[in-house]
């Protein structure tokens, strides 16, 4: 009982267990060691904590006048600039209209004063006006196979089949446009559009040969020419929206620029026509309806004449856009388009001298034709390789093949792809495209695919010697190429800008490897080889009376640099040489003393842009 002593306690005392004897303190649990917590974020805290107040301020200046009571301030609103204006208001930013980098009116990003321009028939607030201006100058020397002329040479005694094939060409366009919208666009689109663009170009070419540049044996082997072309004229009229998170709906009339797929293969242009577009599902799914009515082009400038007539040549596009389909980042596009061309009754002679509808091929009757692509396109990445796909198929009829006089069923296919990867500052290209061409020119189907109008960005683009060039199918067409400038397609037209499709053609073929280096900001440098054929050359043989062409076109080999000095769009300097390594097949279309010779593209451009 003598060792219970200490522990007997008056009632309702509790032991303190440092009081106890060690071998007597009852065990306790530890508590779990929690990992270290990171530091607070700055401007915030944890919730129920309360920092210490700062010392509180105190008035050491003895003699201050009081500030002014309440009642000595007005009592109304003091007005103030608008939020786009308050800051130059501030004395941080001045506007300057040769700036177009900071807030600047002609630029759109401030509203227009409609006290300063009460001659503007504009209503309400949130008026915008942006401005826009760009000059493109292009020095182009090439060679190419270039045909004697029949009634008279440049050169005395002149009298192989081609002659000397050195030309070159300077072209100097400026392009202004103004544009006048309505509507907070940064989150939205504009209730209602006004947009104008005008084009005008003045170009010089030189050639060796006559009758290159005017069907007249007597006109000069030279020519200097100039054209104004209205490119774009449209209003844009926002119809509703269909979400709370603005997608849309609109229609566009007009001059208006068209695209039908991602890279341009069936119908790039700017062209007189009817859009109803919009998108849905938070802007992951857009489409569009169109109906265009192609408006005459001029011969050497090929921009947009609107003093002639437009063709009987009409366009209906729908089309369906899927953003991350079938996979997140790849977006795809189902097409349908019409191409309904009554120009069978119409005979139209270029500003050179040249027939162009009909084309001078066969029995030189003109024709109508109707043709629908069915399409898909695909544009985006998966994974880490970037990929584009379009496929195509056109079927129709054309009211009277050229080469039969009857009529004939379109059976034509088209395929791309571009496959491309991505490691630092370098990309790697793979390009293959194939367009069927026909092998029968006097059964009742034509199966080559033509385009509509083509402007493809693909496999090198206007750097390529094929794409850039046209090259005259002498010998088998008076006033043919056998493909189009600024185009791949080896479709036998007698102009891409005012001839009509044709799908008795020997097609197209194309593999090719390119590269893109990015060596700074300012400076990218491209190649590009490609290897090119005729899918089926029976339409050559017929046309140029042979037993039989080899399908090689040969190698195109070409190279560019980019320099964009101010690491911006404003300022674009480039510079492109492609070389045309000509294979047996283009040796045997074209031969001469020189048949084996390497062709030369040459292209320098300055793009300055406002």
């Amino acid at each position: 009982m003598i060792g219970l002593a200490p522990l007997m306690l008056a009632a309702g005392q509790v032991a303190d267990p440092a009081t106890l004897p060690p071998q007597d303190v009852p065990p306790q649990e530890q508590p779990p060691q929690l990992p270290p917590q990171p530091p607070p974020i700055d401007g915030r805290r944890r919730p129920g904590y309360t920092p210490p107040l700062p010392d509180p301020v105190t008035q050491t200046n003895i003699g201050a006048v009081r500030a002014p009571p309440p009642e000595a301030f007005p009592t109304d609103q003091v007005p103030v600039p608008d939020r786009w204006r308050l800051i130059q208001s501030l004395g941080l930013v001045r506007e300057r209209w040769l700036d177009p980098y900071h807030q600047n009116t002609l630029k759109g990003d401030r509203p227009v004063n409609r006290d300063k321009v009460k001659w503007l028939p504009i209503k309400g607030d949130d008026w915008f006006f942006a401005a826009s201006a760009v000059s493109d100058t292009v020095f182009e020397p090439r060679t190419f196979p270039i045909p004697v002329g029949v009634q008279t040479t440049e050169r005395p005694q002149s009298l192989d089949v081609f002659g000397r094939d050195a030309s070159y060409v300077i072209s100097q366009t400026f392009i202004v446009g103004a544009s006048l919208f309505k509507g907070s666009t940064a989150f939205k689109p504009p209730e209602i559009e006004y947009r104008i663009s005008l084009a005008y170009n003045l170009s010089y070419v030189d050639v060796p040969e006559r009758r290159v540049l005017n069907v007249a044996p007597s006109a000069a082997s030279r020519r200097f020419d100039q054209f104004l072309g209205v490119q774009e004229a449209f209003v844009d009229y926002h119809l509703r929206n269909t979400s709370d998170r603005y997608d849309f709906e609109s229609i566009r009339v007009g001059i208006q620029p068209f695209q039908s797929d991602f890279r341009g293969f069936l119908f790039n242009d700017q062209q007189l026509g009817v859009r109803l577009f919009g998108n849905r599902d938070n802007n992951r799914v857009q489409f569009n309806l169109g109906a265009f009515w192609r408006l005459e082009k001029d011969t050497n400038s090929g921009l947009n004449s609107v003093v002639d007539s437009p063709r009987n040549d009409y366009v209906f596009v729908a089309n369906l856009y899927r953003q991350d389909f079938p996979v997140p980042g790849f977006t795809s596009q189902a097409s349908i388009v019409y191409n309904a061309n009554r120009e069978r009754d119409h005979v139209e002679v270029d500003d050179n001298g040249f027939p162009v509808r009909p084309a001078l091929l066969g029995d030189l009757r003109g024709r109508n034709y109707d043709v629908v692509y069915l399409g898909y396109n695909g544009d985006g990445h998966i994974g880490r390789l970037n990929a584009t796909v379009s496929v195509y198929g056109a079927l129709g009829q054309d009211r009277n093949s050229f080469f039969t006089g009857r009529p004939a069923q379109i059976r034509g296919y088209f395929g791309a792809a571009e496959l491309s990867y991505d490691h630092d500052w370098v990309r790697v290209r793979l390009s293959g495209l194939y367009a069927s061409g026909d092998s029968d020119p006097y059964d009742d189907t034509e199966g080559g695919f033509d385009a509509i109008f083509e402007n493809p960005v693909f496999a090198g683009a206007d750097t390529s010697y094929w794409i850039r060039q046209s090259i005259p199918f002498a010998g088998g067409g008076r006033a043919v190429s056998i493909n189009g400038r600024n185009g791949v397609l080896n479709a036998l037209r007698s102009s891409k800008e005012q001839g009509q499709s044709n799908f008795n053609n020997p097609g197209t073929v194309l593999a090719g490897l390119g590269f893109d280096f990015d060596i700074t900001p300012q400076v990218r440098v491209s190649g590009n080889a490609n290897h090119l054929w005729f899918a089926d050359t029976i339409v050559l043989q017929t046309l140029r009376n042979e037993g039989s062409i080899p399908r090689s076109i040969g190698w195109d080999l070409s190279a560019s640099a980019i320099w964009r000095p101010k690491a911006t769009q404003n300022i674009v300097m480039r510079l492109s040489a492609a070389i045309l390594a000509p294979g047996a097949g283009f040796r045997d279309l074209f031969a001469n003393r020189d048949q084996d010779r390497q062709y030369v593209s040459v292209l320098a451009n300055v793009i300055l842009s406002y």
